[in-house]
């Protein structure tokens, strides 16, 4: 083929090539990109509570460990490990045939030296009656008054004694201190326990119980001025169980803040009915200290982090976004609130931000719930209090 041709082809090919390129069609697709879909919500105005979220500790309400009073052979044991009880119940039996045995000694005991009491009295009597007579002198009728003051002193050690046995044979039936529930038996039956030595079992009360949960020294002014207006509600939720939360009530502020750590000790009482939180356990806490008002809040996954800070992408009514600063508030649950830089009613990106940039052009993957959204919730806005 002859040169010369096939470089003639190659220019008008080219000429062609660049015609089309420059024509009004092409340079008008060039112009309009395909619209970026995206998922937007709406910003609505709530009654937002203010609060702080930390880990807790489940703590028994009461703690009590049942020892022996006194020395002797287990006899009996009257509960179930893990049971619950009551105050005065009957827990544990130790032989108490030794203890009667002392008991009816000292009753013995008190018998005889009453006896020689009131004959020694009836001595002091007669002789005195003598000595008025002039029949005894006095020294005679002092030894028999002295002989009557020994017995009657005799008589009350024999009666704080007959008391004092009469305690170490109630001491042979142990009872339960408090309501609460049983923990592991220590000591089976049939063993010897020492009185004050052994630890028979331990009784946690858990109904009601408490929460302890500690927070930075900086929260204590703020925790401080609001429980000083009222009670503080307090959440306490078991992890995996995120959706049944027990409400409790703020009860108690440490006297001081742990120096190496920083922070202070709080204290919340839940009723604790159902036993649903357990001594040792791990909670997750929600203190909420009040409710703001009127806040604009929106998803916090609508929230993006730049050089600048915190900012949204908002939705024109041009379905352009708009790059929009905003400062942020406290979050609740899945929402934050926004402080400043938003309005009631306006179209925030949630999904789908990565693609944008300012003035780009967006598609609503869910256009049908935003424009509801959009009619009800700026016309006739529905504001959920929290409390």
């Amino acid at each position: 083929m002859n040169p010369f041709l096939i470089i003639r082809c190659s220019f008008i090919l080219g000429i062609i090539t660049l015609a089309a390129a420059c024509s009004p069609g092409a340079k008008e697709k060039h112009a309009m990109p395909a619209a970026i879909p995206v998922v937007v919500a709406i910003a609505e105005q709530k009654d937002i509570p203010i609060q702080i979220h930390t880990i807790g500790n489940v703590e028994a309400y009461s703690t009590v460990s049942v020892k022996a009073r006194v020395e002797g052979e287990l006899l009996r044991v009257y509960f179930k490990e893990g049971q619950e009880v009551k105050k005065g119940d009957l827990l544990f039996l130790i032989d108490s045939r030794p203890f009667k045995a002392s008991l009816k000694q000292f009753e013995a005991n008190l018998a005889r030296d009453t006896a020689q009491m009131k004959k020694a009295e009836a001595d002091v009597l007669r002789y005195n009656a003598l000595l008025k007579s002039g029949v005894v002198s006095k020294q005679e009728y002092d030894q028999y008054h002295t002989n009557f003051e020994a017995f009657r002193a005799t008589v009350k050690a024999d009666e704080a004694a007959v008391v004092n046995a009469r305690l170490q044979l109630g001491y042979c039936n142990i009872r339960s201190p408090i309501d609460g529930r049983i923990g592991r038996l220590e000591v089976n039956q049939g063993n010897i326990v020492k009185d004050i030595d052994t630890i028979l079992v331990t009784i946690n009360q858990t109904k009601p119980i408490y929460v302890t949960f500690s927070l930075p020294e900086q929260e204590l002014s703020e925790v401080r001025r609001y429980m000083a207006q009222k009670n503080l509600k307090v959440e306490a939720i078991v992890p995996k169980d995120e959706m049944d939360s027990v409400a409790g009530e703020l009860t108690f502020i440490n006297n001081e803040v742990h120096e190496s750590t920083g922070t202070i000790l709080l204290k919340a009482i839940f009723v604790n009915e159902d036993e649903s939180l357990w001594p040792k356990q791990f909670v997750n806490v929600v203190l909420t200290l009040t409710t703001q008002p009127g806040a604009v809040v929106i998803p916090s996954q609508a929230i993006q982090i730049g050089q600048e800070g915190n900012y949204v992408f908002v939705v024109r009514p041009d379905f352009t976004v708009e790059f929009r600063p905003v400062v942020l508030g406290n979050r609740f649950n899945q929402e934050t609130i926004i402080a400043k830089g938003l309005q009631p009613g306006e179209k925030v990106v949630t999904d789908g931000q990565f693609q944008l940039v300012q003035g780009s052009k967006v598609e609503i993957k869910n256009i049908l719930e935003s424009l509801a959204q959009s009619s009800s919730g700026i016309h006739n806005q529905k504001v959920d209090t929290y409390e």
